[in-house]
C-alpha cells in the first residue's frame, strides 16, 4: 500500500472557513455533502457514491448519519472544512461536539416539511456556540415544496430574515455553488495566533488496529508539525506524532497544521483513554498552560445490561466496549453480574436508537453474540432512614418496607405536528402521564406542543406511536428536565417460584398488573415444557399479580402394558406421579437463551 500523499501547510487563516451542516432527520445533510464533494472536485466522479462520508455499513443500511464526519475542500480560493452531523435526537451530542470546531453552521430545512423539532434544537445549539447561521431551504425541486411558506415560518420562529434564506436542491445540485459562496461571505474566518503555544482540540477519535488511535483535531492556536512531541493535557501523557494530515476526503499527509485548520493526528496511542473527545493537545516543551474548555460529558438516559451468550467472550466484549467508548463519549459501561445471565456489563445510552446502534455495532464489527436486558432509566430512591440511592438496575431497588418514595427523571418534549393531529398527539401524551406546558401555532397548519413527560414512558415506543398516529408527519425532540416523585413499583418475574433478575423492571403502579400479565403470557410461549408443571408468576413485593403455567409433558409409562390387571397400570402411574412430585421440589428450569432474547427484544412491548 503506497504511503499517503503529502502537502505543505499551514494555510492563511483568512482563507479558512469551518462550518457544519445541521438539520432534522432526512432533510438532506448527507446528500448536500455529496454535492459539495462533487462540485469542488474533491472526489473522482467515477468513485462517487451516495452518502460518501457515511463510512459505516450500518449508516448506509438505515440511511442515517451516526458519526459526524469531516472533510476539507477548496472553493473560490478558500479552504472549507465541512463537518456532516447526525440528525437523530439520540446523536445530538455528536452535533454539539462538531459545532465546537466551527465558526458557522448551514441550517438545512426541507422546503416541503418546514421546521421540525430537531431543526429548532440544533439551531439553538448553534446560537449557544455563537455560530454564524446560514439558513437554507432544500428539496425545492419536489412537487410538494412550498419555499415561500417555509421561509416565512423560519423568519417567524427563528428570526432569520426570509430574504437571506438560500433555495437549493442538494439532489440536483441547483444553488449549491451559491451556497458555498454564501458560506465564504457570511461565515467569519477562525481566530488563532500562529506564534502562540500550540493548543489543539480533539473532537472525535476512532481506533485503527494497525495504527492505534486516529484523532480528529481542530488547531486553535499555534502550529502542529509532523514529528513533534506532544502532551495530552487531561490524560497527562506524552506521545510523538507519527502523522498529521487532512481528509480530502482521503487521508492526505501534511507537514504541519496551522491555526483554524481541521485535520487528523496519529501518535501511536494504544490506550483509548488517552485521546478522548474534548482532550487538549499541546507541545511537550514550552506548551500551553491552560487547557481548552472541552466538552461537558453527556449524561446517559437509558440503561440496560449486555451479556455475552457465550461466557468465554467476556474479555472480547470488554475490549469491544472500550473501543466504542473511544469515539462515543456519551456511552458508559461498568461490570455487573446476574444470577440468570452470568457476568456482563451495565451500559448507559442517550436513547433507544443509540442503544440499538451500539448493540448492532458490537455484533457486526466485533462478531459478538449478545443478550440485552430490558431497558430502564435511572431512578432516585429515598429510604426511610433518610439516605438517597441512584438506581439504574431494577434489581438494586430496596425492599418496599425500606422505601419512603421514588423520584423518576422527566423530559421536556417538543412535538411539532400538523394541526389536524393535535388531539391525537395530546391523547398519546396524556396516556403516558404527560403534562402540557405550552402550545403554539407556528402557522395555521402546524402546531408546536411542549410536554413534560416521564423518561421511562418515552424511551420504549413513544416515538413509534407518535409517528404511526400522525402518519409520519409529527417530529419529536426532547431534553432532560428535573426529577419528580411518582408512584412506582418493581415487578419481579418468578419461574418455578425462583425470581429471574433479568426480567425485573420498575413501572408505574397503574400499569404494573398489565405489564406482569403480558410478560407471563410471553414467557409461557417461550419456555419449553418440562416433566413437571412450571408456574410463571409476576409479583409486586409479596403479592402475585399474574400467573401462567407451562404444562408438563407426560411420558407414556403404560406403553409396554398390553392389557391384563389394572393394578399393574395403576402402580406404574402412581410411581410416575411420585417421581414428578419429587422432581418439582428439586427440579430446576433452565430458561433457554432464545427465550431471554425474545422476551427482552426491543420494541415488542
Amino acid at each position: 500500500m503506497p504511503p499517503p500523499a503529502t502537502a505543505s501547510g499551514p494555510v492563511a487563516v483568512e482563507r479558512i472557513r469551518n462550518f457544519s451542516i445541521i438539520s432534522h432527520v432526512d432533510h438532506g445533510k448527507s446528500t448536500l455533502s455529496d454535492r459539495i464533494l462533487e462540485i469542488t472536485g474533491a472526489v473522482d466522479p467515477r468513485l462517487m457514491r451516495e452518502q460518501y462520508l457515511d463510512s459505516m455499513e450500518l449508516e448506509r443500511e438505515r440511511g442515517i448519519t451516526i458519526k459526524a464526519q469531516n472533510v476539507r475542500v477548496e472553493h473560490a480560493g478558500h479552504i472549507l472544512h465541512l463537518i456532516d452531523t447526525p440528525g437523530h435526537v439520540d446523536f445530538g451530542y455528536e452535533v454539539s461536539r462538531s459545532l465546537a470546531a466551527c465558526e458557522g453552521a448551514v441550517l438545512l430545512v426541507d422546503a416541503s416539511q418546514g421546521i421540525q423539532a430537531q431543526t429548532l434544537a440544533n439551531c439553538y445549539q448553534a446560537i449557544e456556540h455563537d455560530l454564524e447561521i446560514v439558513p437554507v431551504l432544500n428539496k425545492i425541486d419536489l412537487p410538494a415544496a412550498d419555499p415561500v411558506r417555509c421561509a416565512l415560518e423560519i423568519e417567524h420562529v427563528l428570526g432569520l430574515p426570509a430574504e437571506d434564506i438560500l433555495h437549493i436542491s442538494a439532489k440536483t445540485g441547483q444553488g449549491v455553488p451559491e451556497l458555498l459562496d454564501a458560506v465564504i461571505a457570511r461565515v467569519p474566518p477562525p481566530t488563532g495566533e500562529a506564534d502562540a503555544p500550540l493548543r489543539a482540540l480533539i473532537f472525535d477519535s476512532s481506533y485503527d488496529q494497525y495504527r492505534g488511535v486516529v484523532s480528529s483535531i481542530r488547531i486553535v492556536d499555534g502550529v502542529l508539525p509532523d514529528g513533534a512531541r506532544l502532551r495530552f493535557m487531561q490524560a497527562n501523557a506524552v506521545h510523538d506524532v507519527e502523522e498529521v494530515g487532512v481528509r480530502t476526503p482521503d487521508a492526505l499527509r501534511v507537514e504541519r497544521l496551522g491555526p483554524g485548520e481541521v485535520g487528523y493526528l496519529i501518535a501511536g496511542i494504544k490506550d483509548v483513554g488517552e485521546a478522548r473527545s474534548g482532550e487538549t493537545v499541546t507541545t511537550a516543551q514550552h506548551g500551553a498552560e491552560k487547557a481548552l474548555a472541552g466538552y461537558r460529558d453527556p449524561k446517559p438516559m437509558v440503561f440496560c445490561g449486555l451479556y455475552p451468550v457465550d461466557g468465554d467472550e467476556l474479555p472480547d466484549l470488554r475490549d469491544a466496549l472500550d473501543r466504542l467508548k473511544l469515539n462515543d463519549a456519551s456511552f458508559t459501561f461498568e461490570p455487573e453480574s446476574s444470577r440468570a445471565l452470568g457476568i456482563g456489563f451495565r451500559c448507559g445510552f442517550l436513547g433507544l436508537l443509540h442503544m440499538e446502534i451500539i448493540r448492532e455495532r458490537l455484533e457486526r464489527e466485533f462478531g459478538l453474540s449478545l443478550i440485552a436486558t430490558a431497558p430502564s432509566v435511572e431512578y432516585r430512591a429515598f429510604l426511610t432512614d433518610g439516605t438517597e440511592l441512584d438506581v439504574d438496575n431494577p434489581t438494586e431497588l430496596p425492599d418496599a418496607t425500606r422505601l419512603d418514595h421514588i423520584d423518576e427523571p422527566m423530559l421536556s418534549a417538543t412535538i411539532i405536528t400538523p394541526s389536524e393531529y393535535t388531539g391525537t398527539v395530546m391523547e398519546l401524551c396524556q396516556s403516558r402521564r404527560g403534562e402540557m406546558t405550552r402550545m403554539e401555532y407556528l402557522s395555521p397548519e402546524r402546531v408546536e406542543l411542549v410536554y413534560t413527560l416521564p423518561l421511562a414512558e418515552v424511551v420504549i415506543d413513544f416515538f413509534d406511536q407518535l409517528k404511526s398516529r400522525t402518519k409520519g408527519y409529527a417530529s419529536l425532540d426532547y431534553e432532560p428536565d428535573e426529577y419528580a416523585t411518582a408512584n412506582l413499583v418493581r415487578v419481579d418475574i418468578l419461574i418455578n417460584h425462583t425470581p429471574v433478575d433479568a426480567f425485573s423492571t420498575i413501572v408505574h403502579r397503574g400499569s404494573a398488573d398489565a405489564y406482569g400479565r403480558r410478560m407471563a403470557e410471553k414467557l409461557r410461549e417461550l419456555i419449553p415444557r418440562q416433566l413437571f408443571d412450571v408456574p410463571i408468576q409476576a409479583a409486586i413485593g409479596g403479592r402475585i399479580v399474574a400467573r401462567e403455567t407451562v404444562k408438563a409433558k407426560r411420558k407414556d409409562v403404560l406403553a409396554k402394558c398390553y392389557g391384563g390387571d389394572i393394578t399393574r397400570k395403576r402402580k406404574l402411574l402412581e410411581r410416575q406421579k411420585e417421581g414428578k412430585k419429587r422432581m418439582k421440589t428439586i427440579g430446576r428450569v433452565d430458561v433457554p437463551q432464545e427465550a431471554f432474547i425474545s422476551a427482552l427484544r426491543l420494541g415488542e412491548d
